[in-house]
């Protein structure tokens, strides 16, 4: 059973939220807190593995909460401001809810926690000239740079998709650039790397591979074009 503990300070939205999470299997919200010093005291006396953070707090914002942490729960940022995403994602939070969110929302953000939680153990060990290698529990397992599609920032963690199983390993899309650099990586979103030579086709500013859907945003478009052979 996961741990979850929920900061808002509008008492309703504490109220519906703990009330939706009680429909998912897994979760145990183990407190309702109304402002960000008192989080900080909960979250160093208790193990907390999903934190549903409100932005907007009198006194310190969720922000700046997150800011301040040593050590980070994998964070779901709530709010009722939508054009706060971008800054939200750049603190790579799990998911972003806007309020009025529905159960169906919660349970798919609260999906993407667990399944992070559930690979914890896995790490980044180590980049060689045609292959990766990553620590998954107590296996080392190789990955072949060739075989990478792309790469998905998810939180703290980082999903590596291949063509046969996709590993999620603890680092940030930040240091994921920093190693796969050469010019067979690059990035074309906040949140996704993309193997250049996997890429089908772009259309209407979507990177299409294998079938998926990858957005290019307008950020990242002049850096892709830069490593397209483009006659």
């Amino acid at each position: 059973m996961f741990k979850a503990l929920i900061v808002d300070d509008n008492k309703m939205a504490r109220m519906l939220l703990n009330g939706m999470l009680s429909q998912v299997k897994g979760i145990n919200v183990v407190g309702e807190i109304e402002d960000a010093p008192s989080a900080i005291t909960e979250l160093k006396n208790n193990d907390i593995d999903i934190l549903f953070l409100d932005i907007e707090m009198p006194g310190m914002s969720g922000f700046e909460l997150l800011k301040i942490l040593p050590e980070r729960p994998l964070t779901i940022m709530i709010t009722a401001q939508p054009g706060y995403a971008a800054e939200a994602f750049e603190l790579n939070v799990v998911d972003f809810l806007v309020k009025p969110f529905n159960v169906a929302r919660v349970i798919q953000s609260v999906e993407r926690a667990i399944e992070l939680l559930k690979v914890k153990n896995t790490t980044f060990k180590q980049v060689e000239n045609n292959h990766i290698f990553i620590k998954d529990g107590k296996t080392i397992r190789k990955i072949f740079v060739q075989d990478i599609l792309w790469l998905e920032a998810k939180g703290d963690y980082v999903k590596i998709v291949t063509p046969k199983t996709p590993f999620i390993i603890h680092a940030t899309l930040r240091n994921m650039e920093e190693k796969l650099s050469g010019g067979e990586f690059v990035r074309i979103h906040r949140s996704y790397i993309i193997a250049v030579s996997k890429i089908d086709y772009i259309e209407d500013g979507i990177a299409h591979v294998q079938g998926e859907q990858l957005p290019v945003s307008e950020n990242y478009k002049n850096e892709l074009l830069k490593h397209l052979r483009l006659l």
